[in-house]
């Protein structure tokens, strides 16, 4: 691109595509609001589908090609032409990065930063390797640190439940003081605005929260404070699909070049690269780095800078790779071992034992499969209808960090929903029919008779009976006579559970009058994808062997 054609239009359409990319983003998270039976569109999963690190990882830890994914090939293809152009234009957590970025640039120190290429740039390669290295041995925690990944779950479990909370509060506040000059009132405005987003499910599910959202949030907001030290320091220190993708833009097609007769090395384009790309005024570009942002053909004052089409094999004076150490790729190796060993040496991490908090979602696969899919991007979390599905920190380990359980106190697997299955981007959780999916147990319900009513205080309770939606209900009561402590006789009808039907949905669990900690609960046991967690041996067979 020479500086005779409009740059700065350029750079003006770089930000506008970034500005609508970020909101088509965050428009297909609030869009994954459906209910139960209806068919979620195949776009709500557009951002992963197009993730090469995700493409990748899966292949690496589950040995399966996502078909769908297969639109990743496509991101591959433009950075191998036009090098990390994903990074500078299409990846709304870059953009939001180059937001906070131009922020501090603004409101921070007046003189202007000249970052130039930094050794500590080749630590997200290593980082890539040892990631890596874990997915191939069935490790799937590279994608915890994918950025549309971390995007998603920061949306999903803390952005939008604050900003819901502080919606209905500040809503529900104007609503009882109703402020205003004479006529004019607050609430005309704040009342229909906040009635919009409530009937048309804008904010998600009424009171939704999602437990460990604060951690969550938490390191999203210190990764944007890190912009305030280095410009897009995420992405220049640590991403690990920017690495990924400057593999394959280790030689683009579409370079940068300089004329040095007319550069005066005055290193304005440094004051404005968004990668820090340029190890030195003027030359020492890295291609792998470069975010093909055009920041710097703009600033140039003296038409020095100019984007061209380079054959593959050739390299332009004052162009330099990105020298990776063998001996530190060797390492990085070795350490994603070490790490993944360290992942695995618990029972839970070798699945000798079964946490009994880990109630998967229906369709979820055998717990090492689902774990080399599972990205914990949080799409499942942000669909459910009922908010029960809830983003894990130590019932799954380390390895199965944010990855989705269901939580029945805060609410339950509703018994015609398949929602979950049908957008998880990796098929972590199989998709499934609503008629294949009533067939499916992910935990199974016991009663506390120190808590129960009928059994601890001899009054008749019916509510988890009649919520079971098992048709044939799997809670059914036995009348039973009890004492009282004048010896008086009376019959009350006790509670039982029939595992055989009982699908540990939770919504039992949910219903159940002892709030705090409710007297039936349910538990990961006898769910259908473990067959080492049956603790009821088939109906008619002796636990003991013989006849």
């Amino acid at each position: 691109m020479s500086r005779s054609q409009p740059i700065f239009r350029a750079t003006r359409f770089r930000r506008i595509v970034q500005i609508v990319v970020l909101l088509l983003f965050f428009g297909l998270v609030l869009w994954a609001r459906l209910s139960p039976g209806s068919e979620p569109s195949p776009l709500l999963k557009l951002f992963f589908l197009l993730d090469p690190l995700v493409l990748v990882a899966t292949w690496l830890a589950a040995h399966a090609l996502l078909t769908a994914g297969l639109g990743a090939l496509a991101v591959i293809a433009l950075t191998v032409v036009m090098g990390r152009v994903f990074c500078g234009w299409f990846c709304p957590l870059g953009t939001l990065h180059a937001i906070a970025g131009r922020l501090f640039d603004r409101w921070g120190p007046r003189q202007k930063r000249r970052d130039h290429w930094s050794r500590w740039q080749v630590g997200k390669y290593y980082l890539l390797v040892g990631l890596l290295v874990m997915a191939a041995l069935g490790c799937h925690w590279v994608c915890v640190l994918d950025p549309l990944v971390l995007l998603y779950r920061t949306t999903t479990v803390a952005l939008l439940p604050a900003t819901q909370w502080a919606v209905e509060e500040g809503s529900t506040k104007v609503y009882q003081s109703d402020p205003g000059l004479g006529p004019l009132r607050l609430t005309k405005v704040t009342e229909p605005a906040y009635r919009f987003l409530h009937d048309n499910n804008l904010l998600g599910i009424p009171k939704q929260a999602f437990w460990g959202g604060w951690l969550i949030l938490l390191l999203f907001i210190g990764l944007l404070l890190l912009n305030g030290y280095r410009r897009r320091f995420w992405c220049r220190y640590v991403c690990p699909l920017g690495a990924l993708l400057g593999f394959f833009a280790w030689r683009p097609l579409l370079r940068r070049s300089v004329d040095q007769e007319k550069c005066n090395q005055c290193d304005l384009c440094s004051m404005t690269c968004h990668g820090a790309a340029a190890a030195a005024p003027g030359d020492g570009w890295k291609a792998p780095e470069c975010f093909g942002c055009l920041n710097c053909t703009d600033s140039c004052r003296r038409d020095s800078l100019h984007f061209r089409w380079t054959l593959p094999w050739s390299r332009a004076p004052g162009q330099q790779s990105v020298d990776l150490s063998k001996r530190a790729m060797l390492g990085s190796a070795v350490g994603g071992v070490v790490a993944l060993a360290m992942m695995r040496f618990t029972p839970q991490g070798r699945g000798t034992r079964f946490n009994p908090l880990l109630i998967r979602p229906p369709g979820a696969r055998e717990e090492r499969d689902f774990l080399q899919r599972c990205t914990g991007c949080g799409m499942c979390m942000k669909i459910c209808p009922t908010g029960g599905l809830q983003p894990t920190l130590a019932e799954a380990g380390l390895e199965g960090l944010w990855t989705p359980k269901l939580v029945p106190r805060i609410g339950y697997c509703d018994y015609n929903c398949n929602l979950c299955s049908q957008v998880c981007p990796t098929e972590a959780i199989a998709p499934l029919t609503i008629e294949a999916k009533h067939d499916v147990r992910i935990g199974l319900a016991t009663f506390d008779t120190t808590r129960c009513i009928p059994y601890a205080y001899g009054r008749d309770c019916m509510v988890c009976e009649e919520h079971c939606p098992i048709p044939t209900k799997a809670i059914y009561s036995l009348e039973t006579e009890i004492r009282d402590r004048n010896g008086q006789t009376k019959t009350v009808k006790q509670p039982h559970v029939d595992p055989n039907l009982c699908t540990g949905c939770g919504i039992c669990e949910n219903v159940c009058p002892f709030k705090d900690l409710p007297a039936i609960r349910v538990t990961s046991a006898n769910e259908s994808r473990n067959p080492g967690n049956q603790p009821l041996p088939p109906a008619g067979e002796n636990p003991y062997g013989g006849e």
